[in-house]
């Protein structure tokens, strides 16, 4: 499958900031449609939005789980549910659309497009829950895949993390704390990025979902044991949703799903946290990892000649996913530590999810204003290759310098 590169024009002098004898894309024009997508563990889901308007016209939900093999995600897979959701939608936007105004978004699919006229596809964005470590055969195949089926010249190919960050923080410098069944910290000033932990339910997640229900159900069978440390309260709750307890290891080890069972424990905890002091301080200890993960990774702000600020400030933390509905009895220890980590941060609730986060940097994209750093896998953006665009290839899994 080969992709034709995207039409370009020629930069201006030598004082412009993409240098001399590089190359931009033309923006989109007025009308062109942009896609985003999220793929995670409960399935695909795909919007639609126009270049010149926010938010998105119209969303679908593809709901089986795209396919992980020896080769990590199956591209083929993918797109066998992106396009005919694709399709949808453009259908649907064609059919609110004044007459005729349509009919370019109708012809998009199957006819490769010249360039981002009014009714194409201009920009892709996808996420994926996985891309960083399993993506090179999206890596590989897309582009040139959706240059056949769209006549799409732009294309982002990110890690579910960015796109969390980009629907949480947009393309501000700041930081996100994406929790659910696990959890992941990431942050940039802008010119890289910086992570902390999302290593899975055996090696960390520490304060996820999955790492507050491994510790209920740990103080629920200490109880059952007679051992200290054990909860009687949260062992009536481990016999009321999973039985007798001495059973619950023949539940649980055989699942392959076992992060999943874990993290389905996590609210019973927070249930519990108001009248039994174990529960209430697994809560606390969660709060505190995710409060160590934040810090980790959340840059300086910036001073006015745009330098890290040498002061005691600390920027934005977006708080985002599953994790954080479990409301005060999570929350309130959590920004008890994240005032003490990051004195001075502003501690926000996201204004997107990672879809919202998708159809921004699609937006972003179509636009030539895609400020966040690129990356070979978390932010992969193939035809900016030679294009000038800025691509930092640049993620670092230890903390910022102090």
């Amino acid at each position: 499958m080969t992709y034709a590169g995207p039409a370009a024009t020629h930069a201006g002098p030598a004082g412009d900031p993409a240098g001399p004898g590089a190359y931009v894309l033309d923006p989109a024009g007025p009308g062109a449609y942009v896609l985003g997508v999220d793929s995670g563990g409960s399935g695909l889901r795909v919007a639609l939005g126009r270049v010149e308007e926010p938010g998105p016209l119209a969303t679908t939900v593809c709901a089986e789980p795209v396919r992980t093999g020896p080769g990590g995600i199956d591209a083929g897979h993918l797109l066998d549910q992106l396009l005919p959701a694709a399709r949808e939608l453009l259908d649907r936007a064609s059919a609110a659309a004044p007459t005729g105004a349509g009919s370019d978004a109708a012809r998009a699919l199957g006819t490769p497009a010249d360039g981002a006229s009014a009714g194409a596809v201009a920009a892709v964005a996808i996420g994926a829950a996985g891309m960083a470590t399993l993506g090179d055969r999206l890596r590989a195949e897309l582009p040139g895949a959706l240059a056949d089926a769209l006549g799409v010249r732009r294309v982002a190919l990110a890690a579910d993390a960015v796109t969390a960050y980009a629907g949480a923080v947009g393309q501000r410098p700041g930081a996100v704390v994406a929790g659910g069944t696990g959890m992941i910290a990431l942050g940039t000033d802008l010119k890289e990025w910086h992570r902390a932990d999302g290593w899975g339910h055996l090696l960390g997640d520490s304060g996820g979902g999955a790492w507050i229900g491994r510790a209920g159900l740990d103080a629920a069978m200490r109880a059952h044991d007679g051992r200290g440390g054990g909860s009687a309260a949260l062992l009536d709750r481990l016999r009321a949703v999973f039985g007798p307890a001495e059973e619950l290891p023949g539940l649980l080890y055989p699942r392959s799903d076992r992060p999943a069972v874990l993290a389905s424990f996590a609210p019973e905890v927070a249930a519990c946290a108001g009248a039994d002091p174990v529960a209430s301080g697994i809560l606390r200890q969660a709060a505190g990892h995710v409060a160590e993960a934040a810090a980790a990774v959340c840059p300086a702000p910036a001073g006015p000649d745009g330098d890290p600020d040498e002061g005691d400030g600390a920027g934005e933390v977006a708080l985002t996913g599953g994790l954080f509905r479990m409301g005060e009895p999570l929350l309130g220890p959590l920004r008890e530590e994240l005032a003490r980590l990051l004195p001075g941060a502003r501690v926000t609730v996201a204004s997107g999810d990672p879809l919202t986060g998708a159809l921004r940097i699609a937006h972003a994209l179509a636009a030539g204003d895609l400020r966040l750093p690129r990356h070979p896998t978390m932010l992969f953006v193939p035809l900016e290759q030679g294009t000038g665009q800025r691509a930092d290839p640049v993620v670092r899994d230890e903390p910022r310098p102090e």
